[in-house]
């Protein structure tokens, strides 16, 4: 499996909503006592062996952006004939309301800029993709802004929360497949 975590490198973003995918992936290299610091493909690459299969965790080291570069050069590396099927991504949503998160099998980009970039440089949206959600309860006027702020005090409790029960979901993912972990987490 190929667990791709979207945000964007460098200190001044780990703490950004729009880095959620990355704090995921650092959960479960955590839980699952995997270094993720090998360098491939423009990635962050950890690879470790997770509810019985053999997977790599990924942080994209392109910014969100490109990060379809990233994936496609990891895609290709995979031994199999649909690669396409080991691959899980990642990412913040702006749609949907902060501690909620959709499992999908496939789909638009949704206007996420890390997913549209994914979508082209692979010529498909037929990926299984976790999505954060980040949607405030008040309008926003700036969305490119509010992605890129830290995370207020009141949001990290949730946010912790829902990176465990995504942690969760990404091990069912892996163990029972996307639409059982579509059952139990959406």
């Amino acid at each position: 499996m190929l667990i791709v975590g979207l945000g964007n490198p460098g200190k001044e973003y780990e703490s950004t909503r729009h880095n959620l995918g990355f704090m995921l992936i650092d959960k479960l290299a955590h839980d699952e006592s995997i270094s993720v610091t090998s360098r491939e493909c423009s990635s962050l690459v950890g690879r470790g062996v997770i509810e019985g299969k053999r997977t790599k965790l990924v942080k994209p080291q392109t910014f969100m952006n490109l990060s379809g570069q990233a994936v496609a050069c990891l895609l290709r590396k995979i031994e199999s004939e649909s690669p396409i099927n080991q691959l899980v991504v990642i990412s913040d949503d702006l749609a949907l309301p902060v501690g909620k998160i959709r499992i999908r099998e496939r789909g638009s980009a949704g206007g996420h800029n890390g997913l549209k970039s994914i979508i082209a440089s692979i010529g498909t949206d037929e990926f299984i993709r976790l999505r954060i959600g980040i949607q405030p309860e008040h309008p926003i006027s700036d969305s490119k802004r509010f992605v890129l702020d830290t995370i207020s005090r009141s949001e990290r409790t949730i946010f912790e929360e829902t990176i465990a029960q995504s942690a969760d979901a990404i091990r069912t993912i892996i163990r029972d497949g996307a639409l059982k972990a579509m059952s139990e987490f959406n």
